[in-house]
Protein backbone atom coordinates (compact mmCIF):
# COMPACT_ATOMS: atom_id res chain seq x y z
CA UNK A 1 0.00 0.00 0.00
CA UNK A 2 1.20 3.62 -1.18
CA UNK A 3 1.28 6.09 1.55
CA UNK A 4 2.05 8.75 -0.73
CA UNK A 5 -1.46 8.55 -2.80
CA UNK A 6 -3.29 9.02 1.13
CA UNK A 7 -1.39 12.62 2.40
CA UNK A 8 -3.57 14.69 4.57
CA UNK A 9 -3.44 18.73 2.74
CA UNK A 10 -4.36 21.12 4.59
CA UNK A 11 -6.83 23.88 1.97
CA UNK A 12 -9.02 26.15 2.58
CA UNK A 13 -12.34 25.72 3.30
CA UNK A 14 -14.72 25.78 0.43
CA UNK A 15 -17.66 27.51 2.50
CA UNK A 16 -17.35 31.06 4.24
CA UNK A 17 -19.56 29.75 7.09
CA UNK A 18 -16.58 27.32 7.52
CA UNK A 19 -13.95 29.59 6.82
CA UNK A 20 -15.64 32.21 9.88
CA UNK A 21 -15.25 29.10 12.27
CA UNK A 22 -12.38 27.06 11.71
CA UNK A 23 -10.15 29.57 9.47
CA UNK A 24 -10.80 33.07 10.89
CA UNK A 25 -11.83 31.77 14.93
CA UNK A 26 -15.01 32.60 15.24
CA UNK A 27 -16.44 31.03 18.36
CA UNK A 28 -18.98 31.65 20.91
CA UNK A 29 -18.04 33.08 23.92
CA UNK A 30 -21.46 32.60 26.25
CA UNK A 31 -24.38 31.88 26.31
CA UNK A 32 -27.91 32.64 28.10
CA UNK A 33 -31.60 31.39 28.29
CA UNK A 34 -35.05 33.01 28.95
CA UNK A 35 -37.57 30.54 29.24
CA UNK A 36 -40.71 33.11 29.71
CA UNK A 37 -39.27 34.93 26.31
CA UNK A 38 -39.15 31.97 24.90
CA UNK A 39 -35.43 32.59 23.79
CA UNK A 40 -31.40 31.23 23.48
CA UNK A 41 -29.10 34.12 23.37
CA UNK A 42 -25.25 33.56 22.31
CA UNK A 43 -22.53 35.96 21.95
CA UNK A 44 -19.70 35.48 20.13
CA UNK A 45 -16.13 36.07 20.24
CA UNK A 46 -16.46 39.12 17.69
CA UNK A 47 -18.71 40.94 20.01
CA UNK A 48 -22.25 39.86 17.72
CA UNK A 49 -25.13 38.37 19.47
CA UNK A 50 -27.00 35.40 17.45
CA UNK A 51 -31.14 34.87 18.93
CA UNK A 52 -33.25 31.75 18.56
CA UNK A 53 -36.68 30.22 19.83
CA UNK A 54 -36.08 27.92 22.39
CA UNK A 55 -39.16 26.29 20.88
CA UNK A 56 -36.91 25.39 17.69
CA UNK A 57 -35.11 22.49 19.73
CA UNK A 58 -38.45 20.39 21.35
CA UNK A 59 -35.82 19.45 24.35
CA UNK A 60 -34.55 22.48 25.66
CA UNK A 61 -38.39 23.87 25.53
CA UNK A 62 -39.48 21.14 27.37
CA UNK A 63 -36.04 21.01 29.71
CA UNK A 64 -36.03 22.26 33.21
CA UNK A 65 -33.60 25.36 34.30
CA UNK A 66 -31.27 23.33 35.71
CA UNK A 67 -31.06 20.91 32.85
CA UNK A 68 -30.94 24.11 30.39
CA UNK A 69 -27.99 25.42 32.45
CA UNK A 70 -26.49 22.30 32.53
CA UNK A 71 -24.46 22.53 29.12
CA UNK A 72 -21.52 22.61 27.99
CA UNK A 73 -19.36 24.87 25.33
CA UNK A 74 -16.55 24.24 23.48
CA UNK A 75 -16.56 27.54 21.23
CA UNK A 76 -18.15 25.77 18.05
CA UNK A 77 -21.20 24.17 19.98
CA UNK A 78 -23.12 23.60 22.60
CA UNK A 79 -24.48 20.64 24.21
CA UNK A 80 -26.37 19.57 26.71
CA UNK A 81 -25.47 15.84 28.52
CA UNK A 82 -28.89 15.92 30.73
CA UNK A 83 -31.18 15.92 27.85
CA UNK A 84 -28.65 14.53 24.36
CA UNK A 85 -28.86 18.00 23.18
CA UNK A 86 -26.37 19.70 20.38
CA UNK A 87 -26.30 23.00 18.70
CA UNK A 88 -23.50 23.93 16.41
CA UNK A 89 -22.15 27.73 15.93
CA UNK A 90 -22.81 27.09 11.90
CA UNK A 91 -26.44 26.16 12.86
CA UNK A 92 -26.43 29.27 14.31
CA UNK A 93 -25.26 31.34 11.88
CA UNK A 94 -26.97 29.52 8.88
CA UNK A 95 -30.10 30.12 10.98
CA UNK A 96 -29.45 34.09 11.19
CA UNK A 97 -28.34 34.02 7.52
CA UNK A 98 -31.73 32.67 6.58
CA UNK A 99 -33.68 35.34 8.71
CA UNK A 100 -32.04 38.08 8.10
CA UNK A 101 -34.49 39.73 5.48
CA UNK A 102 -37.73 38.65 7.50
CA UNK A 103 -39.35 41.46 8.59
CA UNK A 104 -39.60 41.87 12.52
CA UNK A 105 -42.92 40.73 14.07
CA UNK A 106 -44.98 43.61 16.60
Amino acid sequence: MSTSDSKVVNKRASDPLDQLIFEEGLRIKQVWFDQSLDLIVVLLNNKKILKRPLSDFKRLATATGNQLLNFENDGIGISWPDIDEDLSLRGFLKYELAHMDKPLLA
